[in-house]
């Protein structure tokens, strides 16, 4: 009989486990029997726990949403105006945990993965609103809100397309350099737009 306070402990080390394996593979073609390998549980409770490879899927990336919203409530606690608003959003995307190769090739997998999944979609959705929206609150306070719409558009596709450019492995930027490109992308736009922060 497993000990009480036992499954959240073992689904968190199946979902860990998921993010490394896919990581490691950098695809999907993973099983749930490989993931348990990695987990050191059984198959059989893994698919207990998640009852298949979809829904362990799904449960990595909120797991993955969740970790990024909470990293980034604590930033924007910190944060006392819109700019330094800005530098966290920018920060917590590129942070050593959110930025670590595995988990730049997890995120990169399920966007592949997500031209299949509805579901798996509907989260990256939520992903890309969030960013959008915590970008152009803060731009907001420092430019028009058409113009920080704008800014915060530009400033999640070249976060995306940073995080690609990661995962290829050569001549990828690493974190301080993506960050250095996202702030001066942001300072470019307000400077034109006559914006001071």
């Amino acid at each position: 009989m497993p000990k009480i306070g036992m499954e959240p402990m073992r689904r968190r080390e199946l979902i860990n486990a998921a993010i490394r394996t896919i990581g490691q593979r950098g695809s999907l073609d993973v099983t749930v029997a490989q993931i348990a390998q990695e987990a050191g549980v059984s198959p059989a409770l893994a698919h207990h726990y998640f009852g298949g490879k979809e829904q362990l899927m799904l449960a990595t990336m909120r797991h993955l949403l969740h970790e990024l919203g909470r990293d980034l409530s604590i930033a924007l606690r910190r944060a006392s105006s819109p700019r330094e608003r800005i530098s966290a959003i920018i920060a917590v995307n590129f942070s050593a945990s959110q930025f670590a190769p595995e988990t730049v090739a997890a995120w990169l997998t399920f966007y592949v993965h997500a031209q299949q999944s509805a579901e798996t979609r509907r989260l990256l959705r939520v992903y890309a609103r969030r960013l959008h929206s915590n970008l152009a609150e803060a731009l907001a306070g420092i430019t028009g809100r058409t113009q920080a719409r704008f800014i915060a558009e530009g400033a999640g596709a070249l976060i995306d397309g940073l995080y690609i450019r990661h995962a290829l492995g050569a001549d990828a930027p690493d974190a301080a350099s993506a960050t250095a490109l996202v702030e001066d992308y942001i300072a470019t736009k307000l400077a034109i737009s006559g914006a001071t922060a």
